[in-house]
């Protein structure tokens, strides 16, 4: 037999962790590595955390799984809490973010079939997005690496220039439903919107009563130094998709809406077999436990200035190899003049665990805990194999 138990879609990397704490990770063999990449935003609170640790082993032995048929204290407690704590009325809980986001398609579309416009069902999107792999999520992309060969995609989505206001308003028609956008495109190179982009995409929807759908599935849950990363730029939208830290580690996500644009999700419009189930609510709480700590948010904001400081002040020592930094809080991407998806490689053979993005973007992700310490570590290792590192040639 040729192919491997693992369905080979990954291109594994030697690396194989087996245990973690804190903001480092350990291999088979005992080998040690500084995470700054965190399951691609998801362990925001390190590995082992002791309160996300015993809070899902509390749960797990009193109570994992029932059918969402049934009342959820556990769900009616973590929903209440996120929305006394966003811009939402109401929430439903998946298990990943390509749900979370197809919920979020699917409660904007039902929201103009409700109100008796079903031919208002495409959503324009934005190049170079992320928004999971299934098929309506890649079918809202433009990446050929996403879609080629998952021919027919779905219809419903109209693709322009990220961060284009005049583009996004031309492409409003009489079938338009909303936009969907990640405020900070993770996948697509850490770019955040600019705040012109996003308020005139809001005054859009307000004009055409169309639903604005933020994607915060990797920029939300503390991770920009805000609980969602929309609170940077002063405006709400009408649905939220959010996952990867919100679970710290657990698979959940949650689809996050004001009760305008929930009207057409009624009973039987959706549904989950595992989500909000209660181990995954267990989790949630413990993360929002710490993550609304009193400080907790300014220290994510402190640490991200910290970190994108002292990579501005290394980048002079190595510009052959990197050119700038950007993005929000610990949701940081270096720009590199050389292939990022190389370099990360290499970084991990010195130790040090980081995510290649877009537009040729090495992604700085560590865990929101993150000390000054971590930090020194990190660019003074960075530093050291930047030294070391000798450009692959061109063929």
């Amino acid at each position: 037999m040729a192919i491997t138990p693992l369905m080979p879609v990954y291109p594994r990397s030697p690396v194989r962790p087996v245990r973690g704490e804190g903001v480092y990770l350990y291999g088979e063999q005992g080998e040690k590595y500084l995470d700054f990449a965190s399951g691609i935003a998801v362990n925001l609170l390190g590995h082992g955390h002791p309160h996300l640790t015993k809070a899902i082993q509390e749960q797990a032995a009193t109570l994992m799984h029932v059918s969402n048929l049934y009342g959820s204290p556990q769900g009616e407690a973590f929903a209440k809490r996120l929305t006394d704590n966003s811009f939402a009325d109401t929430v439903f809980f998946t298990n990943s973010g390509a749900e979370a986001v197809e919920c979020a398609i699917k409660t904007a579309r039902r929201y103009h079939h409700h109100h008796g416009h079903p031919e208002k069902n495409v959503l324009i999107t934005f190049g170079n997005a992320f928004h999971g792999r299934t098929m309506a999520t890649i079918s809202a992309t433009d990446q050929p690496k996403l879609r080629d060969g998952f021919a027919p995609l779905l219809p419903g989505f109209a693709v322009v220039d990220f961060d284009d206001l005049e583009g996004a308003a031309a492409a409003v028609d009489q079938h338009t439903a909303g936009f969907l956008v990640e405020p900070v495109q993770g996948e697509g190179g850490i770019r955040p919107a600019s705040p012109e982009f996003l308020r005139g995409l809001r005054r859009i929807c307000d004009e055409n009563d169309l639903m604005l759908v933020f994607d915060e599935v990797q920029c939300g849950v503390a991770r920009t130094g805000t609980l969602y990363a929309y609170e940077h730029y002063g405006i709400e939208p009408d649905i939220l998709a959010s996952a990867k830290g919100i679970g710290g580690g657990f698979p959940m996500g949650a689809c996050l809406a004001t009760e305008k644009a929930a009207a057409g999700m009624v009973v039987g419009t959706h549904g989950s077999t595992y989500g909000g189930n209660p181990l995954a609510m267990a989790a949630g709480q413990a993360v929002f436990d710490v993550i609304l700590e009193p400080g907790f948010l300014e220290h994510v904001t402190r640490m991200g200035e910290r970190l994108r400081g002292a990579l501005e002040q290394m980048i002079p020592n190595h510009d052959h190899l990197f050119e700038s930094v950007r993005g929000l809080g610990l949701m940081l991407g270096v720009k590199m003049k050389t292939d990022s998806r190389a370099f990360v490689t290499y970084l991990r053979d010195h130790g040090l665990l980081t995510v290649a993005a877009g537009d040729n973007v090495m992604r700085v992700l560590p865990p929101l805990i993150v000390e000054d310490a971590h930090v020194t570590e990190f660019v003074e290792k960075l530093s050291e194999a930047a030294r070391q590192y000798e450009v692959p040639q061109a063929a």
